[in-house]
């Protein structure tokens, strides 16, 4: 259990109405420092809500917020100055070069670090000499991210990160997330690119709502909805057999091969399955792709 000076953000109550709207309903959460946390949910769900909260943009309607044990909107110029922030919409001065721009903010905070500034450049493979006015969507989300990352923050707030991003850049995004969890700070990023929430973030919150629907690490959340199981046998086999267990869904067969999902315990499965000369058999996690749907249901499709 992480000791309470390790909770980097606490929320408690809180809740944000826009008139009749319910963007946030009574949400509960604690964000530990060294961890990458994973925000989900489809547009809508109340995630931009929270991190404009969170910045002191705008008010909750009931509840709080602390970073670093100091209130979001008492304390939000020294929070700042410790936060590092890429929004989901990012407006930049389209006269400036990309060093001008990266000054001019880094003069707001007293001094940068240009050598570093310029490393992260390089990584990015950004060129800030250039006006950000002859930058594509994915150059102006690359030097959004060099701002963001530039004073080495203790709490990075990220909103929809690689959008934009090809995938060898999304891979050195990734890398960077690496070393700032291993230097025990933290990021708190919302996302609807889940294999790259899979790959990165260490737990995850699902939004629905407004409503917090879960909080777990990506292994036990995983392990503990459902998993998929493949059995190759000699035998042609029923698919009725499998259908009629609890638990068991979304069963296929063909050529003795028998695939379904399993929720639940595994007992009444293998003594089905003792039924027949089995050959193989294979067992998988589901994605978080998969464990997302079950709370949706297909409902951000709509």
């Amino acid at each position: 259990m992480n000791a309470s000076q390790d909770v980097v953000i606490h929320i408690e109550h809180l809740t944000k109405h826009y008139g009749k709207v319910v963007a946030l309903n009574d949400l509960n959460l604690d964000v530990y420092r060294g961890e990458i946390f994973g925000y989900l949910g489809p547009n809508g769900a109340g995630k931009t809500t929270t991190i404009r909260i969170l910045l002191d943009l705008i008010r909750p309607t009931a509840g709080r917020a602390t970073i670093f044990g100091l209130d979001v909107h008492r304390d939000s110029v020294r929070l700042h100055q410790r936060l590092g922030n890429l929004p989901g919409e990012l407006a930049l001065w389209e006269h400036l070069t990309g060093w001008e721009l990266v000054r001019y903010l880094g003069g707001l905070r007293g001094g940068v670090d240009e050598r570093y500034v310029g490393e992260l450049a390089e990584r990015l493979d950004l060129d800030m000499t250039r006006k950000v006015k002859t930058y594509s969507s994915g150059m102006k989300r690359k030097l959004g991210l060099i701002q963001a990352l530039m004073h080495r923050p203790d709490l990075l707030i990220l909103d929809e990160p690689t959008n934009g991003l090809d995938p060898l850049v999304q891979q050195t995004f990734y890398k960077l997330m690496d070393e700032v969890r291993d230097e025990g700070r933290t990021v708190f990023m919302s996302s609807h690119n889940l294999p790259e929430v899979e790959h990165i973030c260490d737990r995850v919150g699902i939004l629905r709502q407004g409503h917090l629907k879960a909080v777990e690490r990506i292994g036990d959340l995983k392990k503990v909805r459902f998993r998929w199981m493949t059995l190759r046998t000699d035998d042609h086999v029923d698919p009725a057999a499998f259908e009629a267990l609890e638990g068991v869904s979304d069963v296929t067969t063909h050529n003795g091969t028998v695939r379904f999902k399993v929720s639940g315990e595994l007992d009444p499965v293998i003594k089905t399955a003792a039924r027949y000369h089995v050959v193989d058999m294979s067992y998988e996690e589901p994605s978080l792709e998969e464990i997302f749907l079950t709370y949706y249901g297909g409902e951000e499709q709509q």
